[in-house]
């Protein structure tokens, strides 16, 4: 018989795709909030620390990001395998064990390297220019942070097979659960509480990496426990491993780590940049890409529903449902990310002051440029959203390689030189960093929209699937 696509009414169709988008994102959204708020609380009590501990947190918890979101782009490979395999409605328990097996030897042998490099922090930092006490200060954030991104990595595999099944609810109740272990864990090392030793940065990042050994422990617990997923035996019989496999995911999984590693060493090109005018320009853009990096993890999530609704309707050939839930999840992203911009830029002391006193005199330098670059940064947020769905309705194609070379033209070749030249040639400072931001993220978010828009325009063309 043909799909539904062939006997139910276009609104119908595209309601019911509204429908499991919502109903998909929700969860997903919330627990990229429940990530990114770990890193979020840290950065609240280093600014209660004071200004350059501020400062220093953010040098090393930028240089981590950059490193944990090459590799998350390189196992996130597993999403659109896994949700290809899972539409061919074959459910193949081998087949998607493999998948989550080799995701799992990604995430070591990336791992191992990264925690070599991020030991050596303070050079690192050095040779970007950075001040010496404040890159000297930093690395005790960084030496108990690092542990926790081979934990997140493994976390990240499992809840790409639990998102892939289109059941995230666990994902989000043990993203909510590690959120209060972190704040809680952080609220007694950082400062002392409750007889605890008062580590400082150092503690801030003692709490992640437990909390994050916590996440990948509770999902564990979940797929060898929870009958929907015990079937697929993740970690039972015996494990084999297979370098064509290994390769197949690398080959795709290698362009979504450099896309995403381009675009984030874009805001830490905008630090160091920052770093190098001041500590007050550090501090408030510290603050504003956090609050940035808030917004961001709704069309982030909306991505990672293209890229499952438009992976399970390549698997089943089902071109023009592929092409309903593309254009359902951008929507859906790009239209947040419109309300996110309002509310920068009508609203920004309300943000700020999560971060910093607003009353104390000190800290009124940072609150200043804190606002003007919340205000660049509105003008962004729709072409940030864009950018991040369309690259996620691309994955869903397994199409990698050719969005991966538009961020390196947008980013790169755009976006970074502008910033610098506008910044230290024209003598515009922070607020060129942030107009080369601007126009790098929109540059990307054109090229991409237009690559889907031809590649779903083929798709349409396409005959839809019949199944049995």
């Amino acid at each position: 018989m043909f799909s539904k696509s062939t006997s139910t009414g276009p609104s119908q169709l595209w309601l019911a795709e509204l429908q499991s988008s919502l109903r998909l994102g929700g969860p997903l959204i919330l627990t990229n909030l429940a990530q990114v708020s770990l890193l979020a609380t840290n950065l609240i009590y280093m600014g209660r620390l004071g200004p350059d501990e501020l400062a220093a947190g953010s040098l090393s918890a930028s240089l981590y990001q950059a490193f944990m979101i090459f590799s998350m782009g390189l196992v996130s490979a597993v999403v659109p395998m896994l949700a290809t395999t899972l539409g061919r409605r074959l459910r193949n328990v081998r087949e998607s064990q493999q998948i989550i097996r080799h995701g799992f030897l990604t995430a070591l042998l990336i791992t191992l390297p990264a925690w070599i490099v991020l030991w050596n922090a303070e050079h690192i930092l050095l040779l970007m220019g950075q001040d010496p006490i404040i890159a000297a200060r930093s690395v005790s954030y960084m030496h108990t942070l690092q542990w926790a991104l081979l934990p997140y990595l493994g976390y990240i595999v499992l809840r790409s097979f639990l998102a892939a099944m289109e059941k995230p609810g666990w994902t989000l109740a043990i993203a909510l659960a590690a959120i209060v272990i972190n704040a809680l864990l952080g609220w007694l090392f950082v400062f002392g509480n409750l007889g605890m030793p008062e580590m400082g940065l150092a503690g801030a990042g003692l709490a992640t990496t437990l909390s994050s050994i916590f996440m990948f422990a509770g999902l564990s617990w979940v797929v060898l426990n929870d009958p929907r997923f015990r079937r697929y035996y993740l970690f039972n019989d015996s494990w084999q491993w297979s370098l064509k496999r290994l390769w197949k995911m690398w080959a795709l999984g290698i362009p979504i780590a450099i896309t995403f590693t381009l675009e984030t060493l874009v805001f830490y090109a905008a630090i160091m940049m920052m770093g190098v005018l001041g500590q007050s320009d550090l501090a408030a853009h510290a603050i504003a890409m956090q609050i940035c990096s808030v917004s961001y993890m709704i069309p982030l999530g909306f991505s990672q529903v293209a890229t499952i609704r438009v992976g399970l309707a390549a698997g089943r050939v089902d071109p023009l449902g592929a092409r309903r839930a593309g254009w359902i999840s951008y929507v859906l992203g790009v239209g947040f990310m419109g309300l996110a911009a309002l509310v920068f830029w009508f609203a920004p002391l309300t943000l700020i002051g999560l971060f910093l006193d607003l009353d104390v005199p000190e800290n009124q330098a940072v609150i200043q440029l804190a606002i003007t670059f919340l205000a660049l940064a509105a003008l962004f947020q729709i072409s940030d959203g864009a950018q991040a769905v369309a690259a996620g309705m691309l994955r869903g194609l397994h199409d990698t390689r050719i969005p991966m070379l538009l961020a390196l033209l947008g980013y790169w070749v755009l976006g970074v030189p502008t910033g610098s030249l506008l910044a230290f040639q024209f003598n515009m400072g922070g607020t060129g960093i942030w107009i080369g931001l601007v126009t790098g993220l929109s540059v990307v978010a054109v090229l991409m929209t237009l690559r889907w828009m031809r590649a779903s325009t083929r798709l349409g063309r396409k005959r839809p699937a019949q199944t049995a």
